[in-house]
């Protein structure tokens, strides 16, 4: 079988299309942040394969749970017997990953990670380009696998090409991989300047009074929990409304006040219908090992959308949106002086700014970049064995 899986010649199957499989410890359905943004652009132009991590259930025998995000992009969730060993979890996926590649002919195949994790399963693939998109330093998050710095070592030594999901990152990373490039946050401007318009405001939210702050995205060991019980604490008449999925974290140890209001997680596509009715977004991150390198996707979407936003001092922010003056950077001192600064603000008068700031940042920017350095690396790789046999 993998004998069956290596290489396929271009001239085998010349006006097949490329296949993108991409190995992610992020689900599809979960957030919707870069992975998505870059692979949905990616699917216009060759089918994706989307391998998310596997969940356990109480059943005989291993499954392959398939759903399609799109007409190109099918989303595969390995299921798994519960108590499966991590060799009998590795050696399932391995055959799951033989057996889709082995279905789809492509003309190239790109092997494209997000988790270094699922090289335990792939090492026998040789894809035409492999791309390690490093959105995040991944050992630093809580209940990181011990073996997730050897294993991204190898990753690197495998990798074609590294990505980075910001400056920071890139800048730790730079000397690990002769071709690293970093590609921060981008924006969808034209879903996010919805929330400029007015519109219908969800039920949830409809009763809570003005004025509002609010903050979307995964609510986790990177938020500063202390600070938003001290905001809601010093600031009782501002309404601090929380959106998104609490993970690694006990839902019970969050803040609880009479103006915080936990909302739960939201559809993307909804998210513009909260943010038109909010007066200013937030970005509470705790400084930590987790947040050292994050390059928030939040930060232009709040600004996309209209609001003043103020945040903690989270690296990538302040060398930024701080230095250009689009984020106010604050942190316990002098969180509520900022804070009622920006509410009370004009918006009208920043927005110029800040459309000019964002114009150069879409998505469809970051992967026409991406796709460039792809090609060429492509090219590369077929010069050398020509090379050599000259």
């Amino acid at each position: 079988m993998e004998a069956a899986l290596g290489r396929v010649s271009a001239s085998k199957h010349a006006g097949r299309e490329n296949l993108l499989v991409c190995f992610s410890h992020l689900r599809w359905n979960f957030v919707h942040q870069r992975p998505q943004h870059i692979l949905t652009l990616a699917s216009k132009q060759q089918r994706v394969v989307y391998f998310e991590e596997p969940v356990f259930e109480d059943l005989p025998q291993p499954q392959m749970r398939t759903s399609e995000a799109s007409p190109n992009i099918l989303i595969l969730t390995p299921v798994l017997p519960l108590g499966a060993s991590a060799a009998k979890s590795d050696a399932v996926q391995r055959r799951f990953v033989q057996q889709i590649i082995a279905s789809m002919p492509y003309s190239r195949l790109i092997a494209w990670y997000y988790t270094p994790m699922a090289l335990r399963f792939t090492e026998f693939l040789d894809p035409d380009i492999c791309v390690y998109d490093c959105m995040d330093e991944l050992s630093a998050f809580k209940n990181a696998p011990p073996e997730l710095g050897q294993m991204e070592k190898a990753l690197l030594r495998r990798a074609d090409l590294v990505f980075t999901g910001g400056l920071s990152l890139f800048e730790t990373k730079r000397h690990l991989h002769h071709a690293i490039f970093p590609f921060p946050s981008s924006i969808d401007v034209k879903h996010f300047h919805t929330a400029r318009r007015s519109g219908t405001e969800p039920a949830d939210q409809a009763g809570i009074q003005h004025p509002r702050v609010g903050y979307f995205g995964v609510i986790d060991e990177r938020l500063d929990v202390e600070l938003v019980a001290q905001a809601a604490e010093t600031m009782p008449d501002v309404q601090f409304v929380m959106l998104g999925p609490v993970v690694k974290i006990d839902p019970a140890t969050l803040p609880t006040a009479e103006n915080l209001h936990w909302l739960g997680s939201k559809a993307y596509c909804d998210l513009p219908d909260y943010l038109r009715h909010w007066d200013a977004g937030w970005m509470p991150f705790a400084l930590n090992e987790a947040t050292r390198f994050i390059s928030p996707t939040k930060t232009p979407e709040f600004l996309a959308a209209g609001l003043p936003v103020i945040s903690t001092a989270v690296v990538d922010v302040v060398r930024s949106y701080g230095a250009a003056g689009l984020v106010e950077i604050a942190d316990s001192d002098d969180l509520e002086t900022k804070l009622r600064s920006i509410l009370s603000r004009p918006r009208e008068t920043f927005l110029p700014q800040v459309d000019a700031y964002l114009a150069d940042m879409s998505w469809e920017k970051t992967w026409s970049a991406m796709t460039a350095h792809i090609e060429r690396a492509y090219q590369a790789k077929k010069v050398i064995p020509l090379r050599r046999s000259a």
